[in-house]
Formats: C-alpha cells, structure tokens, sequence
C-alpha cells in the first residue's frame, strides 16, 4: 500500500494535475527546446535542467511528455516547463 498523504499528493499530481505535451523539437546540443501542449495552449519552452530523469537529460520529436509550468524568470509575460518527465 501507499505510504502517507504525502504519497498521495505526489501521485494525484502527477497523474491528473501535471500538463501533458508532446516534445515539438529539442536541440540537445543547446539544450533546450518546445513542447506542444495537448490542450491546445501555446508551445511551452523547455530547457534540459527541467527534465526529471538521470544520466544525459535529453528530449526527442514527438515524445511524449508531463510536466509543470511556472513564470519565465526573464520575461513574465512567457511560461516555461519545469519537473519535465518522460511518458
């Protein structure tokens, strides 16, 4: 059984709170790129620290994501993706 509210909390948002997306293109020699969100919403930047998985953190065409956003820290008027995480 799961452990804790705490578990759960995790488990709730990552399954029905998370944004979902498709990766539009991904430069890993840059180390960022786009997801389209599956909303219909605009096209989210993403960068390579924001991908939640271990080893090289990288992205493909048309893989499919979840993900956060928050406020851009250079321009608020953009959003960006943060806790990245491969389907």
């Amino acid at each position: 059984m799961f452990g804790g509210a705490r578990t759960w909390v995790i488990i709730i948002r990552r399954y029905w709170l998370m944004n979902s997306g498709t990766v539009k293109w991904f430069n890993a020699e840059k180390g960022f790129g786009f997801i389209s969100d599956d909303n219909g919403g605009d096209d989210v930047f993403v960068h390579f620290s924001a991908i939640q998985t271990d080893g090289y953190k990288t992205l493909s065409e048309g893989q499919k994501v979840t993900y956060d956003t928050e406020q851009d820290t250079r321009d608020s008027s953009k959003i960006r993706a943060v806790n990245v995480c491969p389907v």
